[in-house]
């Protein structure tokens, strides 16, 4: 899966706050399970944080431990 590397424009904003992305420390997100769609830009970690939960994109991607079962995930 081949993806092209190209640097956000300098008034590239966050998709979460709108904040300019290189005012912060700038996270870059593509969907690989998606054929690699555009990129999305966050500004910094917290952001990126707050959108995963607002729009629930861990729900189900994770495994869950019961301390009743034997095994681990």
């Amino acid at each position: 899966m081949s993806t092209t590397v190209a640097t956000p424009d300098a008034d590239e904003t966050c998709a979460y706050c709108g904040s300019l992305i290189f005012d912060h420390d700038p996270i870059c997100v593509r969907d690989c399970d998606d054929d690699c769609g555009s990129p999305v830009y966050f500004c910094n970690y917290a952001c990126l944080s707050a959108y995963i939960d607002e729009n629930n994109l861990t729900t189900g991607d994770a495994c869950e431990w019961n301390p009743d079962e034997s095994g681990c995930c």
